[in-house]
């Protein structure tokens, strides 16, 4: 998958805001357990009440809290409040960290303060060692003790305070505040709604931007995965065009048609959920656990259990199923193999009556393929209820040691119920890893398919400073000393081949079936590289040309008629689109095609099928031969390409083929002598060996080979 991150350079910014938006969809799914937890602590248990300093204060009542404070303290807090009539409050500038150093400093006296003010049998009976009378006012009696004994008072008390566990300082600070509120008349009620309402907004503010930043991350991580898509099908195209004979042998065509289709669906969906999913899931993950440890650290230990649990899971998921995801590809591969042979070969398999053999071929494969996708699913199957039980154990665990941690005033129940939040979309992280973990091997396998077909190094290449032909020399065709063998052979298919076509000449080539024909003539539009000595077009070697001008001078006419889909116009103008409607006609004419056009109801409108299979072989050669006529090429090159054709079909393309060709050049490679009697040269082929070369009077006398062929298909009067 990684190597195939470079296609995204064009997606390149598209992925920046899908990543910071990613981010800021996780800060505000992260923000959500807090306002949660601050619903429940602040805004129900404490009355919308945040922490221990008022907004507004009797004087009165800052003076007896001040007697429980330093020099120091008693400073900042004037610094911090500002007189209205006989109250005091607070400067609207205070900062969050300012009001944290408030809140310490009052929380404290307040605890003091309302516990001298609650009328406690413990506060009566320090009062009477005091020698304060019952029913004075503690806090006047307070004021009037010496400093030494009151310090050493509020000392002993400071030391019982710092026991206590920060809930219950925060808890009674805040009481303090919602007496003193209420004392003055304020309607505590009216706080606690506009808190929880403030709160519920927010809450909801950072519900709707997680929702738009999910949809915008969908749209454009599906936008970034379908360019990503586009461009690896234009560059396995645009590699596979590029191949030479030899790549092909590499692939099959089934493999290279399921890599450039079904492999490059599997990248590009799991592309649209990489973003969604793989980049958001440790975003959240790592920000949950900063989050958890931001609210209390003394259960992080259950999530420790939880993700060691799930990593268990998924290794031994992994190495149960992984191996099988690579097997899966090759296997959709056998499918889609078996599958073109059976429906490319239906009339042969009717015709020898092979049906059951080609069903049990197909089932065969099928299965193979079904059981492994089984078999993969039912681990993945084991995926899910096993996450579920770990997530329902961690929710059970937290709320089992978050309720000793509440009786004990450790944490809050607001922090609980937040802590399960964080932990729960931790733990969805990894779910969502886990989901994800499915999908990723066998799209991993899929990649490097595609990368196998994109590395593939093409052996057929243009060279870097191409060289152009005399404008003079046209349609010339050399073989220098030429050998081939075919990649990873062990010998050569042909050997030391010389000869020399002229323009205007026809050349021929004849000899057993495997002797080479086919092979000598795929050399000049260079289908594949000569493995020694030279072939020259026009005076200049093949390999020195770019293909394009190869090619260009060449009409190519292959012994397996191929058609496309279209019209038979749009098949004749294949090699050159701009030609007349005459021009077509008369490719046609010179083809011997018109009779069969002709018959047809829309004539050269009429449509041709994929492969040319609404038409007959010989229609089909027929049509072939018309393409490679009508471009009007300075060599003709037929490779066998009038075995479908009748005698006398035969005989008068040859006749006005002639006509038509007499300033080309023609290399026919045929099987029938009766094609070639006329040819001013013709090359004899013996077991990839030149076993002779001249006309055909000229062979029947110094050639065997040529003899042999020639009366195994002819009489002796025919010859003569």
């Amino acid at each position: 998958m990684i190597k195939l991150m470079k296609y995204l350079k064009k997606s390149a910014g598209y992925v920046v805001l899908i990543i910071a938006l990613l981010f800021l969809q996780a800060y505000c799914d992260l923000s959500l357990p807090d306002y949660t937890s601050k619903i429940v602590n602040v805004g129900i248990q404490q009355s919308g009440i945040e922490d221990s300093v008022p907004e507004k204060i009797r004087k009165t009542s800052m003076d007896n809290l001040k007697l429980f404070m330093d020099e120091d303290d008693k400073e900042t807090i004037d610094s911090y409040y500002e007189e209205d009539g006989d109250n005091l409050v607070l400067k609207d500038d205070v900062k969050s960290e300012e009001r944290d150093v408030l809140n310490d400093i009052l929380v404290k006296p307040m605890m003091i303060a309302a516990s001298f003010s609650s009328g406690s049998d413990e506060v009566n009976e320090m009062l009477a060692k005091m020698g304060v009378p019952e029913g004075t006012d503690p806090m006047q009696a307070i004021a009037q003790m010496p400093e030494e004994a009151l310090a050493s008072m509020i000392g002993k008390i400071s030391e019982k305070i710092d026991k206590m566990q920060p809930s219950i300082l925060t808890q009674a600070g805040v009481a303090y505040v919602k007496s003193e509120y209420e004392a003055m008349g304020e309607d505590v009620d009216a706080i606690q709604m506009h808190y929880i309402k403030i709160s519920g907004v927010k809450m909801l503010g950072m519900a709707l931007i997680t929702m738009l930043c999910a949809i915008c991350v969908v749209f454009l991580s599906s936008r970034v995965a379908a360019a990503l898509g586009h461009d690896l099908r234009n560059a396995v195209y645009n590699k596979v065009i590029s191949f030479s004979s030899r790549e092909y042998h590499k692939f099959s065509t089934a493999s290279l048609i399921t890599r450039c289709t079904n492999d490059i669906q599997q990248v590009q969906q799991v592309m649209a959920m990489l973003f969604r999913i793989v980049l958001y899931a440790p975003i959240l993950g790592i920000g949950g656990v900063i989050r958890v440890l931001q609210t209390d650290s003394s259960m992080t230990w259950i999530l420790g259990l939880a993700v060691g649990l799930i990593l268990v899971v998924i290794v031994v998921l992994f190495q149960v199923a992984m191996p099988k995801f690579t097997i899966l590809q090759t296997l959709v591969d056998k499918l889609n193999l078996v599958t073109r042979e059976i429906l490319t070969g239906i009339p042969v398999i009717r015709a020898f009556s092979r049906e059951k053999h080609e069903e049990e071929r197909f089932e065969e494969a099928n299965l193979r393929l079904t059981k492994t996708n089984l078999f993969v699913n039912r681990c993945m199957t084991f995926m899910m209820p096993t996450m579920m039980l770990i997530m329902n154990g961690v929710s059970v665990l937290i709320i089992y040691s978050g309720s000793y941690a509440v009786d004990n005033g450790t944490m809050q129940v607001g922090n609980v119920m937040a802590f399960i939040q964080y932990a729960m979309q931790i733990i969805m992280s990894f779910l969502m890893i886990t989901a994800m973990s499915i999908m990723l091997p066998r799209a991993n396998v899929a990649a490097l398919r595609i990368n196998d077909v994109l590395k593939t190094k093409v052996s057929v290449t243009d060279p870097e400073n191409p060289v152009q032909p005399d404008a003079n020399v046209k349609g010339t065709v050399e073989f220098d000393h030429v050998s081939f063998a075919y990649p990873e052979a062990g010998e050569n298919v042909l050997t030391d081949i010389s000869f020399k076509a002229e323009k205007g000449e026809t050349i021929a080539v004849i000899g057993s079936t495997g002797s080479g024909k086919s092979t000598l003539v795929n050399l000049i539009p260079r289908f594949y590289d000569v493995t020694e000595g030279r072939v020259l077009v026009d005076g200049v070697d093949v390999r020195e040309m770019t293909q394009k001008e190869v090619r260009s001078r060449l009409g190519y006419v292959p012994q397996k008629g191929v058609l496309f889909s279209g019209t038979i116009d749009s098949n004749i103008r294949y090699g050159k689109t701009d030609i007349s409607e005459a021009e077509v006609k008369e490719a046609a004419e010179i083809a011997q095609a018109t009779e069969f056009i002709d018959a047809k109801p829309e004539k050269y409108t009429s449509p041709i099928a994929q492969g040319g299979t609404n038409v007959s072989g010989g229609q089909k050669q027929r049509l072939s031969i018309a393409r490679a006529i009508a471009k009007k090429p300075e060599i003709f090159i037929f490779d066998d390409s009038f075995s479908a054709l009748d005698f006398k079909t035969d005989s008068t393309l040859r006749k006005a083929l002639k006509e038509h060709t007499k300033d080309a050049t023609t290399i026919i490679v045929a099987q029938r002598i009766s094609t070639i009697l006329n040819a001013d040269k013709i090359i004899v082929l013996d077991d990839g060996h030149m076993a002779g070369i001249g006309t055909h009077g000229e062979l029947m006398k110094n050639c065997e080979v040529y003899r042999q062929i020639a009366m195994s298909q002819l009489s002796e009067e025919e010859l003569a």
